[in-house]
């Protein structure tokens, strides 16, 4: 079967190569909307949102195509991508020292014999706990850009800012390959 990730994500890219050798990517473009669901709901719904906004399209048409969506959650807060840097430093300082929740939704929208699409969709739930932050680091870390986007303004890759993780490491980055392999078991 072919392959269309519907995200731009450099970081989903190169994780999705690790299960599946080659497919398209169709980025979704429309907006998120934030149904007051939560966080589980939500990275499900969001993820379900973009998969059915590529699967609608007329190269999407007997491919499968995977949606997926991440978001931070701290204290009942959802921390998305931050609007500028005054938002990521605002988001930095809140997970300084503290623990938090990293959710990523996926949604696998395959083509049916009747030509209608079957949806596979899951969330994965990772506990992350931040280092101690001083401002000088913040700052230092913005400088870099690498906040801009990415969901609750880091990305652990880039080191020096989580202490630990308890749970899927990839779902951290963006895209749970556990998860995923899963839910490509049960749809084999």
């Amino acid at each position: 079967m072919d392959w269309i990730l519907a995200s731009a994500s450099p970081r989903r890219k190169e994780l999705l190569r690790e299960l599946i050798a080659e497919f398209d990517i169709i980025p979704a473009h429309g907006e998120e909307k934030d149904e007051g669901l939560r966080e589980a709901a939500l990275v499900q719904a969001l993820s379900a949102q973009k998969a059915r906004e590529v699967a609608c399209l007329p190269q999407a048409k007997n491919k499968a195509v995977l949606g997926a969506d991440t978001i931070v959650a701290l204290d009942g807060e959802t921390l998305g991508k931050p609007k500028d840097e005054r938002d990521a430093a605002r988001m930095l300082r809140a997970l300084s020292g503290r623990s938090h929740e990293v959710y990523t939704g996926v949604c696998i929208s395959l083509p049916t014999d009747t030509g209608g699409r079957k949806e596979y969709i899951a969330a994965a739930k990772t506990d992350v706990r931040f280092y101690a932050l001083t401002e000088e680091q913040i700052a230092a870390y913005i400088k870099t850009g690498s906040p801009m986007d990415k969901a609750g303004a880091y990305g652990i890759q880039d080191g020096g800012l989580v202490e630990s993780v308890n749970g899927s490491y990839s779902n951290v980055v963006g895209l749970p390959l556990e998860l995923l392999e899963e839910m490509l078991r049960k749809i084999n």
